[in-house]
């Protein structure tokens, strides 16, 4: 199984030394990678009987596969960025995180995923105490409550749907009753809905450098899978959909911590994704899928841009910053095409995934949701395309001269 495969590899990490640990957390998710693609296109795998429901760890169809494939991809790249730290509890963390996120997105019931569901929040919270200050203890115990009450509401959800359905059969839901609307918002917590969302922007700029790749990539975009895969065609998901894709830029225009601006943008981007959901036709669930693939891989590499430069300078409010294009010309180079990609500059993969859903809006007759959606194109093209490189390595000479990153980092 590829969520066991990293996380019981995860447990040998504190008995490693030297390049024997580095060659083992590249070699494990790589090995987990090549696992994935070779699973079929269709087909159930590690089933169990538990009392008088059948558990399912491997459920395989073209929905999980391609979530399962930009998971494993990202873990790879998300370990060799982190390769330098040396650090076992992001080290664990970060591995049984991916973990984890692969065993609720290759699960078949909602037993199984409810399982690997709570252990993404164990791990996030180890991401965040890997920062060792006393802001990120403050913000991880503030992530902990928020998410335990996300999943309390998620178990009660699951349980009543067990009682009322006789099934746990993780598959499309709907909202007709007490338990789906109990598991539609556990969902929403992960996914950081408007008014449920104030734990994102407090905990990802709180996290560690190379820890937040990891909880930019998993805890929503797991959120995303599950609502794709469970309530589909719920018109109530174009209108949160809607609310996530336009009020993060306020606060994103206004922020000066530039981690705490690509998580408001964070919002928005997956408020694309959850619009899609809501539109339900093939055309938006492809729109949906392909955006999480691309988002995962432009915002990984904005956030990994923006942790090179703390690395580097221990600086990452925009006021602070700037002429660094001197001394880290690859890095500012790298932040420029994330920020191409996510302001959905052509040729870049998020003018592609962004034109799928708002096509898909526009062929529904949503006109107030495709209007929406291009304001908050307009927007993130302000705060992520335009602010995140341009206070970081243009704007006013801060006078700061460091080394370029690290050699791992570059990869």
């Amino acid at each position: 199984h590829p969520g066991m495969l990293l996380i019981l590899g995860a447990l040998l990490i504190p008995f490693l030394r030297g390049k024997a640990k580095s060659v083992w957390i590249v070699a494990l998710p790589v090995i987990g990678f090549v696992n994935v693609l070779s699973f079929p296109e269709t087909g159930t795998a590690w089933t169990f009987q538990f009392l008088d429901f059948q558990l399912v760890a491997g459920r395989f169809d073209r929905l999980s596969l391609i979530f399962g494939n930009i998971f494993s991809l990202v873990t790879i790249i998300g370990f060799i960025f982190i390769l330098h730290t040396d650090d076992n509890l992001e080290y664990m963390s970060g591995m049984i995180y991916a973990g984890s996120a692969l065993g609720v997105v290759f699960a078949g019931d909602l037993f199984t995923l409810f399982i690997f569901w709570e252990m993404l929040t164990l791990c996030a919270v180890g991401l965040i105490l890997a920062r060792r200050t006393g802001a990120s203890r403050g913000s991880a115990m503030r992530y902990l409550l928020t998410h335990v009450v996300g999943g309390l509401i998620l178990l009660a959800g699951i349980v009543f749907y067990a009682i009322e359905h006789g099934t746990v059969q993780f598959d499309h839901i709907g909202l007709n009753g007490v338990a789906s609307w109990l598991i539609f918002i556990g969902f929403g917590v992960n996914c950081a809905w408007p008014f449920l969302h104030a734990w994102l922007p407090d905990a990802y700029p709180e996290a560690s450098i190379g820890g937040v790749i990891f909880m930019a990539t998993f805890t929503t975009k797991t959120a995303v899978y599950c609502l794709a895969r469970t309530f589909p065609g719920e018109p109530v998901l174009l209108w949160i959909g809607m609310g996530m894709a336009t009020f993060p830029i306020f606060f994103a225009v206004l922020e000066n911590d530039l981690r705490r601006v690509l998580a408001y943008s964070l919002i928005n981007q997956v408020g694309f994704m959850v619009v899609g959901i809501g539109i339900g036709t093939s055309l938006a669930l492809n729109g949906t899928a392909a955006h999480a693939y691309c988002h995962i891989l432009y915002k990984a590499l904005l956030f990994m841009s923006i942790g090179a430069v703390i690395h580097r300078t221990g600086k990452s409010k925009a006021t602070e910053l700037g002429g660094l294009y001197r001394s880290m010309p690859l890095t500012c180079i790298f932040c420029c095409i994330g920020a191409a990609a996510i302001s959905a500059f052509p040729l870049f993969s998020g003018f592609v995934s962004k034109s799928m859903v708002m096509t898909a809006a526009a062929e529904n007759h949503h006109t107030m949701i495709w209007l929406a959606l291009l304001f908050a194109s307009a927007g993130v093209f302000h705060h992520a395309g335009i602010k995140i490189p341009f206070f970081a390595f243009f704007s006013h000479d801060s006078g700061i001269r460091v080394k370029e990153a690290p050699t791992n980092m570059l990869v």
